[in-house]
């Protein structure tokens, strides 16, 4: 499986290893963002306060490490 996935064109235009263009980080960054979002929403609605600290925790460490850590190239 895992060869298998490594040979995909999803993982070929994605491969972090290497680096990213910025249409990619942004396509990436904006996806995630719109995912937990919905999710960050869901569980305001619900009051599960704990949660939705722990999902901005991650997406901030998310946002930071596309933009410092993931070579642009």
């Amino acid at each position: 499986m895992d060869g298998w996935f490594k040979n995909t064109k999803l993982y070929e235009e994605n491969n972090i290893k290497s680096g990213m263009t910025k249409r990619a980080k942004l396509r990436i960054m904006c996806s995630v963002t719109l995912l937990m979002s919905i999710g960050f929403i869901m569980m305001g609605l619900k009051g599960i306060v704990v949660g939705n600290i722990v999902l901005l925790i991650v997406w901030i460490f998310h946002m930071v490490y596309f933009t410092f850590g993931v070579k642009t190239i």
